[in-house]
């Protein structure tokens, strides 16, 4: 590898970085954030926008060429099409992407492409409006709309993320995948992770992907297929349609690997792993003054710290925070 790419010790390039713009969400999806809980980071210790821009920066010049906009739910983040606009104008950054729950897409859509975000996922748990009021406290004609309007605005590819979950949304699969095909968006079928104590609790309903895909099977035809830019997902087209499949299995099958990831949250926290507390913080760093060159020597320490894999089955306990604490 060169030495202007960041490399971890075990030789798996890191060239995509998912960062956090806010740990609030204006949904309470039960895997993820607790109903009631109002424990989020202070505003004082966010990073600033201009300090964002300098940590992205320093990681477009290791090589980082994909930044994914996370929360919580990033959308909440005030400003948000002013901080897509000034990351989507720096060198050597290839895709700006946007994970958001579409519950404000219809009207910030358009002025986030614009700002240069061209792709999306989108977190869409159930097609029945009281299972999906179930899950998320939401209201699913507002997303539906969201997600419309991203489809309106040019953002391609739109991926739907589903967390199956057995006994609440597992019989709707085949269903959000007509939805899907419809559409020409991807589905992304995912395993629930024991992610704090929520997500400790919704392991009660964990979905096997296995049986979830043998089922599909019987109905559509699975053609094995790769999508780029794909991450962990394992990818099947549907036959006779454009429509890809992916599943991710963090439990079953897991994919740390090719793992080519890092996470930044709200308030300055380098986590090298979603599953494992290696972390690095950054803020203080920032607020010091350091300077490009020493900032990017810190990001490399920081990558040295990756581990080879999480421990959700042997140790599911053991990573006490949120899914919207380390950006999802």
């Amino acid at each position: 590898m060169s030495d202007a790419s960041l490399t971890d010790s075990f030789g798996r390039r890191i060239d995509y970085l998912r960062l956090s713009v806010t740990d609030r969400c204006d949904l309470r999806c039960g895997y993820c954030l607790p109903k009631g809980f109002k424990g989020f980071e202070e505003p004082a210790h966010w990073l600033s926008f201009e300090e964002i821009e300098r940590v992205v920066a320093a990681f477009t010049a290791l090589g980082v060429r994909r930044v994914r906009l996370t929360g919580g739910e990033p959308l909440m983040r005030r400003g948000l099409t002013e901080l897509a606009a000034r990351l989507s104008a720096l060198p050597g950054l290839d895709d700006l992407s946007l994970s958001s729950n579409a519950t404000q897409l219809e009207s910030l859509a358009g002025p986030l492409a614009r700002a240069g975000v061209r792709r999306l996922n989108v977190s869409l748990d159930s097609l029945n409006p009281e299972v999906f009021r179930q899950i998320t406290g939401g209201d699913l004609e507002q997303v539906r709309r969201g997600i419309a309007a991203a489809r309106e605005a040019g953002m391609e590819p739109i991926r739907v993320n589903t967390v199956v979950m057995r006994g609440v949304n597992d019989t709707e699969i085949e269903d959000i995948l007509d939805y899907c095909a419809a559409r020409g968006f991807t589905l992304r079928l995912i395993e629930t992770m024991p992610m704090g104590a929520t997500g400790q609790a919704a392991m009660s309903a964990f979905g096997d992907l296995e049986p979830i895909k043998r089922r599909l099977e019987q109905r559509f035809e699975l053609i094995p297929d790769i999508l780029p830019g794909g991450g962990p997902a394992r990818y099947y087209r549907v036959a006779g349609t454009e429509t890809r499949l992916g599943f991710i299995t963090p439990l079953s099958q897991h994919f740390c690997a090719t793992c080519n990831r890092v996470r930044l949250t709200v308030e300055g926290t380098l986590y090298l792993c979603l599953g494992q507390d290696h972390s690095y913080p950054l803020r203080e760093l920032l607020r010091t003054g350091i300077g490009a060159a020493e900032l990017q020597a810190h990001l490399r320490q920081a990558i040295a710290l990756k581990p080879e894999r999480h421990e959700f089955n042997e140790r599911p306990g053991q990573v006490v925070r949120f899914m919207s604490m380390t950006g999802g």
